[in-house]
């Protein structure tokens, strides 16, 4: 028997209905547009001011100029005195959070771990208190610190602000590395070891390639951390041939009544490309982070 279809009638929504389902849509868009435009217009006149001798009313650029990026080929003059180059700060900035960002990510996997795998007296006790260490602001220690470093020899060396930087970020960074090794299966390691490696070696060979986005993720907050660093080198570094490139823009606004603006901005900019292409090229790892762990402590 031949069977007849129906075609199936489709409901109709009426205007209002219709405005009433995107109604949520258009609410959230909105609140991200407004919330967003005060940021995307900021960045448009830093890079219209950059390459620009002046603003009309400050928004309108006038007479398009490379002016401003002279410090790419000579050393700026402020009030007199020659400010240093800004390759230098460059370099010194790229050496400071290259090595903080080593120094971190290898303490703080090994004492992630540890925290994670390792039973030990007074664990219950450290893993409670390293997040108490990481509540400290800097701000609170910089007497300390200097005492510290000036007992070291280490006072107006990037090595030694590297040092104290690097133990106040290890014990965040050792509690978010814990999250990835709780979710790293005990079969994992226990093969290895029935194959005949040593606790090292899986480690080494097994575990951490298993956790290898956390890692990643943590690279890349340790870095941006330090790359935006002042508070820590303003105080302790003070030689010109340390200078890195966030307290050379503070050179370039320790006088508010002879501020470049034009200036101040295309430093500015050259001071943010690094972060954007190193977020363009490590977002991928970036999205993939993960603090939980599936294993209770």
């Amino acid at each position: 028997m031949e069977m007849t279809g129906h075609p199936v009638s489709q409901p109709v929504f009426t205007a209002a209905e219709r405005w009433k389902k995107r109604l949520p849509y258009v609410i959230a868009y909105g609140v991200l547009a407004l919330t967003t435009l005060p940021v995307i217009f900021m960045y448009a006149w830093l890079i219209l001011r950059s390459f620009s001798d002046k603003m009309v009313y400050g928004i309108i650029p006038v007479d398009f100029s490379l002016e401003n990026w002279r410090f790419l080929w000579s050393n700026i003059d402020q009030r007199g005195s020659e400010l240093p180059s800004i390759w230098t700060a460059t370099r010194n900035s790229f050496l400071f959070a290259g090595t903080l960002t080593v120094l971190e990510v290898m303490i703080g996997t090994m004492a992630g771990y540890a925290m994670s795998r390792m039973e030990f007296p007074g664990r219950q006790s450290l893993l409670k208190v390293t997040l108490l260490l990481h509540a400290f602001p800097s701000v609170s220690l910089l007497i300390a610190v200097f005492y510290i470093l000036n007992f070291m020899g280490l006072y107006d060396s990037i090595f030694g602000v590297v040092l104290v930087k690097t133990a106040l970020q290890i014990p965040m960074t050792a509690w978010i590395v814990k999250g990835f090794f709780d979710d790293v299966p005990w079969d994992l390691e226990w093969a290895g070891l029935i194959d005949g490696c040593g606790r090292l070696k899986v480690w080494f060979s097994i575990v951490l390639p298993y956790i290898r986005p956390g890692i990643a993720a943590v690279s890349i907050f340790s870095f941006l951390s330090g790359w935006s660093e002042f508070l820590l080198l303003y105080t302790f570094v003070i030689s010109d041939e340390n200078i890195t490139l966030a307290s050379y823009l503070q050179r370039l606004i320790s006088d508010p009544n002879t501020v470049n603006y034009g200036l101040l901005s295309a430093v500015s900019l050259f001071y943010m490309i690094p972060v954007l292409l190193f977020f363009i090229f490590t977002q991928k790892s970036l999205m993939q982070m993960s603090v939980g762990g599936g294993k209770y402590v």
